[in-house]
């Protein structure tokens, strides 16, 4: 088992947050409870796929960034971008506006993510042909990555062992660069991400001990500051037309279905992150066999989806997939051009990571047998609890409640409907039950107020 920390991305401001329970819900691995009115999140089962944050309804769940200023402490800067980047912006606005406006912005060197894409779609068959497991899962997605390993272990070892473009990508740059004989601590690479798990992925890899990658810096911010400079005219010095440097191939690697066009035998693409936990349930359940590959996004559209993308995920693809279309037209000369294959021999022998280890999100304990006693007893709580999972106990369901029950980090008392319970056999006072909700939810918090979200006077 993996015993370095989990890095997250998300945090929960305590100030803005009046513990409405939406993030709660959504979570995919009940990582939320809400405790005093306000929520938090118990790291080791957090993915950071960002549905808490789509969910809040105030804002209250933001995602951290490097400063911006950080860039300025290296003398080469290279802007490491996806191409998803690029479809946030009308189709008037050539990629090669937008790298030139990354360099206004203070970049020394502009260089996209997918460039990578050109080998994997080529190495990725290779590698199912040697794996012993099957379906090979990608590994592109870090939030998948972590949900394998906190809820679905047993699958850990199908993920492929393979680095994603954004990596292979920063690390051929870097090389790229020190070949120059630029002098490794002068360059500073940041990654531009459109989503959380990202950001985590670089701060903490799995299957690695360090990433390629100096910084973060989030595509919303990134975005606004861009499209000002184009709509003041800004960026267009660039020769235009783009000069694909890259396959359309590897443009859309970052759609749904980009990659498993690319896999040998029968390939299965999925997006959204209820999504992938159906099919992997199937999949570990063994109801879902004769599988090679399997590609799964946590965000729907995959990356043209993510959290931190400000524009349309629809509209986003169809952008993306018109500038592949007009790639096609020099498909022969782009193969030629790709800079990263022209290391070819330098990526390949540095393109695996390690094994994906389990982290169980359910940990009991950490002594077998005490452990299983402790299983043994959620089970005997689960016949006294109701079943509807309301919620209104500050944990997402019946089973999560009788999980924190046994790790002491919750009481049976709880429970509305085992205060009611209690009341009515003269166990539990109906002040010290009004006192339980407070606890829970905060104090005042059943008092009159016509100024919360959706009240009468919400807006005065």
């Amino acid at each position: 088992m993996e015993t370095h920390f989990f890095h997250h991305a998300l945090k929960i401001n305590q100030d803005v947050c009046y513990g409405c329970t939406h993030c709660m819900t959504v979570c995919p691995t009940e990582a939320i409870r809400v405790k005093d009115g306000k929520a938090f999140i118990y790291e080791h089962k957090c993915i950071d796929c960002g549905m808490c944050m789509k969910a809040c309804p105030v804002n209250a769940i933001q995602v951290e960034q490097d400063d911006f200023n950080n860039i300025f402490k290296y003398k080469h800067r290279v802007a490491l971008y996806p191409s998803v980047l690029t479809g946030q912006f009308p189709s008037k606005y050539y990629a090669s506006q937008i790298t030139a406006v990354l360099l206004d912005l203070g970049f020394t060197h502009a260089f996209e993510v997918e460039h990578g894409a050109d080998f994997l779609k080529k190495e990725v068959p290779k590698y199912q042909l040697e794996s012993e497991y099957r379906p090979v899962i990608s590994s592109f997605c870090p939030a998948i990555i972590r949900l394998i390993q906190v809820k679905f272990p047993s699958l850990a070892n199908n993920v492929m062992q393979l680095k994603p473009p954004v990596e292979l990508s920063a690390q051929f740059y870097r090389k790229h660069l020190t070949d120059k004989n630029i002098a490794d601590e002068d360059i500073g690479i940041f990654y531009i991400t459109p989503c959380a798990a990202k950001i985590a992925a670089i701060k903490s890899p799995v299957g690695e001990p360090d990433s390629h990658i100096d910084g973060v810096i989030n595509m919303d911010f990134i975005f606004n500051r861009i499209f000002r400079a184009l709509k003041q005219g800004k960026g267009t010095h660039r020769e235009l037309p783009d000069k694909p440097t890259m396959s359309p191939d590897a443009l859309k690697w970052s759609l749904t279905n980009g990659e498993a066009a690319h896999a040998k035998g029968r390939s299965i693409a999925i997006d959204g992150v209820h999504n992938a936990m159906d099919f992997l349930e199937q999949l570990e359940d063994e109801e879902i066999s004769n599988i090679d590959f399997i590609e799964i996004r946590a965000c729907d559209e995959s990356c043209a989806g993510g959290i931190l993308n400000t524009n349309n995920r629809f509209l986003t693809v169809e952008r993306l997939k018109l500038r592949a279309a007009h790639y096609e037209q020099d498909q022969a000369k782009t193969a030629e051009s790709n800079p990263l294959l022209q290391q070819k021999a330098y990526v390949k022998e540095n393109s695996r990571i390690g094994a994906v280890k389990p982290r169980s999100m359910l940990k009991l304990d950490e002594d077998m047998a005490r452990a299983l006693i402790k299983m043994e007893k959620t089970r005997r709580l689960m016949c006294f609890l109701p079943g509807i999972d309301c919620g209104a106990c500050g944990a997402p369901t019946c089973q999560a409640l009788a999980e924190d029950i046994v790790q002491h980090k919750a009481a049976l008392s709880d429970c509305i409907f085992m205060q009611a319970h209690m009341q009515t056999h003269g166990k539990m006072s109906r002040k010290t039950a009004y006192k339980k909700v407070e606890t829970i939810w905060g104090e005042n918090r059943l008092q009159k107020n016509c100024k919360k979200k959706g009240a009468k006077d919400e807006n005065i």
